[in-house]
């Protein structure tokens, strides 16, 4: 834990009115009590605070991002021919690698299986989501740097 998680956990103790909060990880332990006022009407929001001495700080090991399937089977749109590329989580769409870079595919463009066409942010992570059908590019349905749904459809597919 840094300092800020534990100055908003001392925040959310004294708010909360719970009297004591004990949280323990591999070589770290935090323990926040708070004290009512005894019956004299002495004492109130005291605040005591036990951490190590010299806590360890553990490095938490880098995120992977890796590409993602699209969807776990692509679906057939209303009109039964076009194929809908949905989105395998929530986040933020975007159509370029970049906010400088020109988009992977345009309204016309023929993808393969496997290609890249777009990127979902999920929290700070950038998700390459792969196509996998091949054919056209018929339809871009959502807005570039947009929050998308899990299962949202993206793109409609004419398959080849």
């Amino acid at each position: 834990m840094n300092l800020t998680q534990i100055q908003d956990l001392i925040k959310f103790v004294s708010k909360s009115g719970v009297s004591e909060v004990e949280i323990e990880q591999k070589d770290f332990k935090i323990t926040i009590k708070t004290h009512e006022p005894d019956r004299k009407g002495r004492g109130g929001d005291v605040m005591q605070v036990a951490v190590p001495a010299q806590p360890q700080m553990i490095a938490a090991p880098a995120p992977i991002v890796s590409a993602a399937p699209a969807s776990a089977a692509p679906t057939p749109d209303a009109q039964g021919n076009l194929i809908e590329v949905r989105s395998p989580m929530i986040g933020t769409f975007y159509r370029s690698p970049g906010p400088e870079k020109p988009v992977f595919f345009e309204v016309g463009d023929s993808i393969k299986a496997g290609d890249t066409v777009c990127i979902i942010e999920a929290m700070k992570l950038f998700n390459e989501i792969e196509s996998e059908v091949s054919g056209k590019i018929v339809k871009v349905l959502v807005t570039d740097s947009t929050p998308v749904e899990y299962d949202q459809p993206l793109f409609l597919v004419e398959p080849a």
